[in-house]
This record gives structure tokens, sequence and C-alpha cells, in this order.
């Protein structure tokens, strides 16, 4: 699986949809998404640190924000790739496909399973 070997993908990653969708981000030079996991930890540092703090509100308003962040990016991404499936692979099924895309730009590039076949800024 971790060469891509299209038989040893698992059932939720077969299909030209998904293998559209992970070229597509895999692409992409910046995704913030990927980049939230490292906001994360910070913002768990700075919960400690406050500890009971008056300033612990603008910790709630951060983490309303980052997962705003994570929303919006996934749905854009979502609708871009619905309609460069549907325009390429006509008659595919596109179900689940927001969901997949939001999933797979939460992970780190390196951590990615199927592993990344396209460079980054490549053209898919």
């Amino acid at each position: 699986m971790k060469r891509g070997e299209e038989w040893a993908i698992p059932p939720k990653d077969r299909g030209a949809v998904r293998a559209l969708a992970r070229d597509y981000i895999d692409s992409r030079r910046v995704i913030v998404s990927e980049y939230i996991l490292f906001g994360v930890f910070l913002l768990i540092f700075v919960i400690f640190a406050l500890g009971k703090s008056k300033d612990s509100d603008v910790v709630l308003y951060v983490e309303v924000l980052i997962l705003a962040v994570i929303a919006i990016e996934s749905a854009f991404h979502g609708a871009m790739v619905t309609r460069l499936a549907k325009q390429r692979l006509p008659g595919e099924s596109t179900r689940g496909i927001t969901w997949y895309v939001a999933k797979r730009s939460l992970r780190l590039r390196a951590s990615r399973i199927p592993p990344v076949r396209v460079r980054r800024g490549e053209a898919i």
C-alpha cells in the first residue's frame, strides 16, 4: 500500500475520483489545514500556561477560528474536486468526496496513505 499499488489500496481509497482528489490535494502548494496541527499544539501549551486567568476566553475564540478555517478550506477544496471530477470523469459518483478531501488535507504530507504521487505545484 505504501508503494501506491492499486490492488493494495483499501476500498475507501479506490477509484478514479478518489485518486483525482488525492492528486488535487497533494498538488496544492499551501493548505492551511495541513499545518493546523502545529497551531493546536501551540494552543494546548497556551491553555496550560494561562490556567484560569481572564485571558482564557481568547483560547475559545482561537479554537472556533481553527474549526472555521478547516471547514471553509475543506468546503472550497471539496467543491473544486467535485467540479473537476464532473468535468473529467462524467458519470462517476462524487458522494463523500468533500469529507475525503478534508481528511486528506488535515494529514501532514509525509504521513498520507496512499502515498503522494505528485509534487507540490504540479499540474494534475
